[in-house]
């Protein structure tokens, strides 16, 4: 069952076998919706630790002057 307390790494594998079972197809249906639910639980998971780990990034920027600082990591946007 996710918990709070899995690391990204195991919610991730374990959202990966999920992903399997319910692509096969093969169980019962109330499993599958066990499953299903669990999923969204891990999901909720990996997007926390994500977000999370999005706000703790810094980089080091060049300055105008030629120093660096250390900045907020804002991705790729433009």
């Amino acid at each position: 069952m996710a918990t709070k307390k899995m690391t990204f790494e195991a919610a991730l594998a374990r959202l990966e076998e999920i992903l399997a079972i319910l692509e096969r197809g093969d169980a019962e249906l109330d499993a599958l919706l066990k499953l299903y639910e669990e999923g969204v639980g891990l999901l909720r998971v990996c997007n926390e630790r994500l977000e999370t780990a999005e706000q703790t990034v810094k980089m080091l920027q060049l300055q105008p002057d030629g120093g660096v600082a250390l900045v907020d990591f804002k991705g790729t946007e433009e």
